[in-house]
């Protein structure tokens, strides 16, 4: 058995503070891209109704989209120094977005529901960006691209909410 590192073998040119604050805003948004892949997943396996098979491809895109982000994510915090920690303990102490109904979803439910989630998302990875803004402009681009994306995806599901 090997032992465990005790000190990260990975240094940065961000100071100490700026990596503490970066560490903070990966750790969280990595818990949070985790969450809502599998939030989509659940919601994906347990949609029912006239527009199943739409929302159940939908979903998967968001799953998809949500996995490279976390992996995005997480590879930035490493190459900056920052263990990213993707278990689901911490994923689930972390919780940050409303956890999905259990059991079989209507249409219409899975997309309120992933409207709620993806508002929240958005709302969090702003304050990222914002937190980031001085402590490390290249972490917060990554975070205002994904951020374009969360917002893209709340929008398509929101304007599935409008009765014609």
């Amino acid at each position: 058995m090997t032992a465990m590192l005790s000190a990260t073998p990975i240094t940065t040119t961000l100071g100490a503070a700026e990596q503490k604050v970066v560490g903070i805003v990966v750790q969280d948004a990595l818990a949070d891209m985790i969450d809502l892949s599998l939030i989509g997943k659940q919601a994906h396996w347990n949609v029912v109704g006239r527009h199943f098979r739409e929302l159940h491809l939908q979903l998967d895109e968001v799953v998809d989209a949500a996995r490279g982000f976390a992996d995005s994510i997480a590879e930035r915090g490493a190459a900056l120094g920052i263990s990213p920690d993707g278990r689901a303990a911490t994923v689930a102490g972390a919780r940050g977005l409303p956890e999905f109904p259990a059991g079989y979803v209507t249409d219409r439910k899975v997309v309120e529901a992933m409207v709620a989630t993806l508002d929240i998302a958005v709302r969090r990875m702003r304050e990222r960006v914002e937190a980031t803004d001085s402590a490390d402009p290249v972490t917060q681009d990554l975070l205002i691209g994904i951020t374009a994306e969360l917002e893209k995806m709340r929008w398509m599901f929101q304007a599935q909410t409008v009765d014609s």
